[in-house]
């Protein structure tokens, strides 16, 4: 039976592409084995068409509205404050999640049905995540699998302020936890802590109770015990200021991964937690022969310590 999430991503997804709101993914990607795993190297045009609406326009140039029409832009830089998350555009808001957030269709998505899990009022992307932002994540996940995102601060790929997590649909290509299980203790129980032996960044794998056909309130409380486990597990603290260092998230397939960072680029690539699902994402077709020459697991060394 069709999940409710799935069946309101895909008819607000349809909507928002016919009137011009989304833009439509297109692909091109190659596969690479590296240390006995399958990793997919994949451009998608959303990405660069998200850079060009972060260029400043010259005098006199037109963009799309937000229903698609022209309108005039004097030149000069978007306004850096700009929050799209805290009045989401509603040809893409799908709805409520729970009390604390609103499931908006991302505007450049990686893949069909990427969702932002935004907070209904502001708070700092680096604020550590609490109980209510998971349960977000298991709501949609008991009912449609999947994995859930999170990008904490610009060092580790996020391009918001405003507190969110992100879901995207299980299917073939898009991120997953289930190449790391092999090589991963199958003897674990929940909350244990384990590392893989061919990844060459600093991480943490906590076993936890995720997915579809999870008890979505039990798999928010384990989720969240998961991330504070990790955190203790990589040193993770809260700054004076409350902040947590920049840091990504990942949770599918039984395992909560978390990993520090300490930067964003490799080679010019953006790298953000969905990188870590064995699926790299690129911005313009020829930096798929920059992975390609180094290795997925030495450039996502790179950006982590």
């Amino acid at each position: 039976m069709t999940s409710k999430w799935i069946a309101a991503i895909d008819a607000r997804s349809r909507s928002a592409l016919a009137s011009g709101a989304l833009q439509p993914v297109q692909a091109e990607q190659i596969e690479l084995e590296d240390a006995g795993m399958r990793f997919i190297v994949r451009w998608v045009s959303s990405l660069a068409a998200k850079d060009a609406t972060k260029r400043p326009l010259a005098a006199g140039e037109r963009e799309a509205g937000r229903g698609g029409e022209e309108v005039a832009i004097p030149g000069g830089p978007r306004d850096p404050n700009f929050n799209p998350f805290l009045n989401p555009d509603p040809e893409l808001t799908v709805g409520p999640v729970g009390d604390a957030h609103v499931a908006i269709l991302n505007k450049f998505p990686l893949c069909e049905g990427h969702l932002v899990l935004a907070r209904r009022t502001f708070e700092e992307q680096l604020l550590p995540l609490t109980r209510s932002d998971f349960a977000a994540l298991a709501e949609i996940m008991a009912e449609a699998g999947g994995i859930g995102l999170y990008n904490g601060g610009t060092a580790a790929g996020a391009s918001q302020r405003h507190k969110h997590v992100q879901w995207m649909p299980p299917a073939e290509g898009n991120a997953n936890l289930r190449l790391f299980a092999a090589a991963l203790p199958d003897s674990v129980v929940e909350q244990d802590v384990a590392v893989h032996p061919a990844l060459p960044m600093k991480h943490s794998f906590v076993r936890v109770r995720c997915g579809q056909g999870e008890v979505a309130h039990e798999a928010a409380a384990s989720m969240h015990a998961a991330y504070v486990r990790a955190c203790r597990a990589l040193d993770l603290e809260p700054g004076v200021d409350g902040l947590l260092p920049a840091c990504n998230l990942l949770v599918s397939d039984g395992w909560l991964l978390m990993l520090p960072r300490s930067q964003e680029h490799f080679e010019g690539i953006s790298m953000s937690a969905v990188c870590f699902g064995g699926t790299l994402y690129t911005r313009q077709p020829e930096q798929i022969e920059s992975i390609r020459r180094v290795g997925p697991l030495r450039a996502l060394a790179a950006v982590g310590y």
